[in-house]
């Protein structure tokens, strides 16, 4: 099959061309049919699959063929609103907007939280067909009454998963009473759990179902392997691993933001280029490191888990998880960074003996064992024992018991500072790691910072104050 066989038009054909694509991956050639009929769509697709042109290309589409409604001053409303869980993602899927839709007379923009509203208000005035936003920014402008959602036709919930683990339900809901109940929704995610289910449930009007890969599968492209070693000895065999592999453009992921910075600074130090990326970092900081990387000029970008959704590479070689995430769906989302579409790459994990319980539930989701290779002169050294990890106000001991700050034990995996709260659908939730709660009712929001803070206080029993607007 071909993109010219799934009815899209000659100039969107002529901007996939371009991009040098000529046939559509499975979830491309299954959804973009389904989109382009005018019905709702519950898509679920692995990450790296190219499920973003799945839907923006048979978006841009039905809004050409859809004349416009201008308003009394005769500007373009928002006729389609993306709504991404992070930054990055916003900023990449609007990139993808504009990379496909070049040939066509639709305009677009990306808003987002950590940077001045005025330039966003400005480009608003003019009229925009496309709007690519993380919703706390969204629900600003819509408070401050600087936009209006009453003629969306298309929405689309990207990475629909992601943003119930950082607990924008109530967010998706303040959205959908704002837009119009008449209008196609698409609702896209990576992993397919019974809470996106539960959620499509309320948010579709009988949507066709795509799903080309069983939940949270990882590549068969991807390489996965284990390197066993001791507790202190981590830095060291990552810019061994870096250095004598002659590595360029390695993603690293650790579990909290100070960590982060501070692997950053050991691999300059140690003559090997890298940037820190998380929640704390300034909007412009984190575009730049972004950029430096994607073009190459940086070699290695050490992120928490906000970056796992946000970076698309083409043939990005190399991940590393130099501490394995405490949620195990997490690792799914990071190591997918690499294998996207078609191409191969490898994950490499860096496993103290503090880890293994994380290890045992990573490879209990995934359904296969991870091959263990342990370097010569890394290894756990004779007598070192597995010691507690405490994640904020949760420790994680030997066994897999999990205690709170105050001594008291509880049955969740709390990330770095925020509390086990239920997702939607009943049941306890696991926050994810970096300190963001599960999403669902109650479920409070904290730890990574996605931009400034909002001024709200702290839940009762928190962690941290919640986190500020997207």
């Amino acid at each position: 099959m071909h993109f010219k066989d799934l009815g899209l038009s000659e100039p969107l054909l002529r901007a996939v061309h371009e991009q040098g694509y000529d046939t559509p991956t499975p979830i491309q050639a299954q959804a973009i049919p389904a989109v382009l009929q005018g019905g709702d769509l519950l898509a679920g697709a692995q990450t790296g699959t190219g499920k973003t042109a799945g839907f923006v290309l048979p978006m841009l589409q039905r809004l050409m063929a859809m004349p416009a409604k201008r308003d009394a001053r005769g500007r373009v409303p928002i006729r389609a609103l993306i709504l991404t869980p992070t930054r990055e993602l916003a900023a990449q899927v609007e990139e993808s907007v504009r990379v496909y839709g070049k040939h066509l007379p639709l305009t677009s923009m990306v808003m987002f939280g950590g940077v001045g509203m005025q330039p966003q208000i400005d480009k608003l005035r003019r009229g925009v067909d496309i709007l690519v936003a993380t919703p706390g920014r969204l629900l600003d402008h819509h408070g401050q009454r600087t936009l209006d959602l009453g003629q969306v036709e298309i929405f689309v919930l990207d990475e629909a998963d992601r943003m119930l683990d950082m607990g924008f339900i109530h967010d998706i809901k303040k959205v959908l009473a704002v837009v119009p109940a008449k209008k196609q929704s698409l609702l896209f995610s990576a992993t397919f759990s019974d809470e996106i289910k539960a959620l499509a449930d309320r948010l579709l009007n009988a949507p066709v179902l795509v799903e080309v890969a069983r939940r949270n599968a990882t590549a068969d492209l991807i390489a996965q392997k284990v390197h066993p070693v001791g507790r202190e000895r981590k830095k060291e065999l990552l810019a061994h691993l870096i250095k004598s592999g002659d590595w360029h453009q390695v993603l690293v992921f650790t579990r909290m933001k100070h960590g982060c910075n501070r692997l950053a600074e050991y691999l300059n130090d140690h003559g090997i280029t890298a940037m820190a990326i998380h929640g704390n970092k300034s909007q412009g900081a984190r575009t730049k490191a972004l950029a430096d990387f994607k073009s190459g000029d940086l070699q290695v970008l050490v992120a928490t888990d906000i970056a796992a959704r946000g970076i698309d590479i083409d043939q990005l070689p190399h991940v590393v998880n130099f501490e394995l995430p405490n949620v195990p769906e997490d690792y799914v989302h990071r190591i997918g960074r690499t294998g996207r579409a078609g191409a191969t790459g490898e994950a490499i994990s860096l496993v103290c003996l503090d880890e293994e319980i994380f290890l045992k539930d990573i490879e209990r989701l995934i359904k296969r064992s991870v091959p263990r290779e342990t370097i010569p002169g890394f290894e756990a050294p004779a007598g070192e024992r597995a010691e507690p990890i405490v994640l904020g106000r949760m420790t994680i001991g030997v066994g897999g018991t999990r205690r709170n700050a105050g001594g008291g034990f509880g049955g969740g995996r709390a990330g770095g500072g925020g509390r086990p709260a239920p997702r939607p659908g009943g049941g306890g939730g696991r926050p994810s790691a970096g300190g963001r709660p599960a999403g669902g009712a109650g479920g409070a929001r904290s730890g990574q910072s996605q931009g400034p803070s909002s001024g709200r206080t702290p839940r009762p029993g928190g962690g941290n104050p919640p986190r500020g607007r997207g």
